[in-house]
């Protein structure tokens, strides 16, 4: 994998860049759509590669790995070739998944033992075995397994749990290096920086972090439900450590709002599920504010989802059609709903990276944090 730095806006952080892998190009800042089981929740790929043309999707190693089992996903030849995808993806490490299982988990130094949310059967995740299961699933990047502390969380636990998740990195990176990739491209590491909300922590896992000399630094455990200060403060320590000649992924944010602050404080990558899961609960993103769709003012208005002269996809509907797609549960309203969420998001960051090339993205950014803060 290789990172170019085309140009950081005079004002800000925000850095406009672009990853190179066996599978293509990636313009950031990026925004990757979630693919958690394989697929973008409600998107057909056609809408994918067509309406939302993202360079980069995200899949999920805890939920792959138990479907549809890393067997079938090696039988198939990677999870490209299986959900038949040729651009870019990333896999998170099931460190996220393992935090939000707390009740069916228990951490020791070798790894997790978990109770599988589907059939209450046990597995056990080491670094060692999640960087085998990434090496089957076959992104093309992939994350060091890690802890991702909860919020509020206990100083002396975010510190334990820091330092055991740089343990287990430094064992991720020693059995990475005895296994070779499986389908013929290579495979981009990357650590996580954890330590809560606790700056003094943060500056010491971004150093370790940072020392590790990886292609790429990715940024865990904020979007947990800290306050967005809290994040955004968390965000500025660690960017300050991080090699600027790497990618920054800030793992599961988030708002638009939050996504163009953490831009501005120098971070490259995003992904959550945010787009698809509100939107197929009725709500839509725009650049001038969020819609509930299924409030009865929209039944009569026939303009387009966003009535200010922007689209996000080929394909516009009318704020009327797609109220009357959610009154009467028709799964069209829930894809259509996914598809424009998705389209905004990819054109948000898209709009972030000219504004940057121009060198005006922080008034730009200003502008908007004021205008998608409002619900219409």
């Amino acid at each position: 994998m290789q990172f170019d730095l085309l140009s950081q806006d005079p004002e800000s952080k925000a850095r406009a860049g672009k990853i190179t892998t066996d599978h293509g190009v990636i313009e950031t800042p990026i925004f990757m759509p979630v693919g958690t089981v394989a697929t973008v929740k409600g998107v057909h790929q056609r809408e994918l590669k067509n309406d939302i043309n993202p360079d980069i999707i995200l899949g999920n190693t805890y939920h792959l790995y138990l479907r549809p089992q890393t067997p079938i996903l090696q039988k198939a030849g990677g999870l490209h070739k299986f959900m038949n995808w040729d651009r870019n993806i990333l896999t998170d490490s099931g460190g996220y998944q393992v935090y939000s299982l707390s009740a069916n988990r228990k951490i020791k130094e070798e790894g997790v033992k978990f109770k599988s949310h589907i059939d209450g059967s046990y597995h056990v995740f080491t670094p060692e075995n999640v960087m085998e299961i990434q090496r089957t699933i076959g992104a093309d990047i992939i994350m060091a397994f890690d802890e991702c502390t909860p919020y509020p969380c206990d100083y002396q636990y975010a510190k334990r749990s820091m330092h055991m998740t740089h343990r287990w990195l430094d064992r991720c990176m020693q059995h990475l290096d005895k296994i070779p990739v499986t389908y013929g491209y290579d495979q981009a590491f990357f650590p996580i920086v954890q330590g809560s909300t606790y700056k003094d922590l943060r500056k010491q896992s971004a150093e370790y972090i940072a020392n590790a000399g990886a292609v790429g630094n990715a940024i865990g455990g904020l979007s947990v439900g800290e306050p967005a200060e809290e994040m955004y403060e968390m965000t500025e320590v660690v960017t300050a450590i991080l090699p600027e000649d790497k990618p920054r992924y800030l793992m599961g944010v988030g708002t638009p709002i939050n996504i163009l602050e953490n831009i501005a404080l120098g971070v490259d990558m995003f992904d959550c599920v945010m787009p698809t899961r509100n939107g197929r609960n009725g709500m839509l993103f725009t650049a001038h504010g969020t819609i509930n769709i299924k409030n009865k003012k929209w039944e009569d208005d026939f303009s387009p989802i966003d009535d200010m002269g922007i689209t996000y996809v080929d394909i516009e509907y009318s704020k009327a059609y797609l109220k009357h797609l959610f009154s009467v549960n028709e799964m069209l309203g829930r894809q259509i709903a996914s598809i424009h969420n998705l389209g905004f998001y990819l054109w948000l960051v898209r709009e972030a990276r000219k504004h940057i090339l121009a060198g005006d993205f922080n008034s730009w950014k200003n502008k908007m944090v004021k205008q998608m803060d409002k619900r219409l």
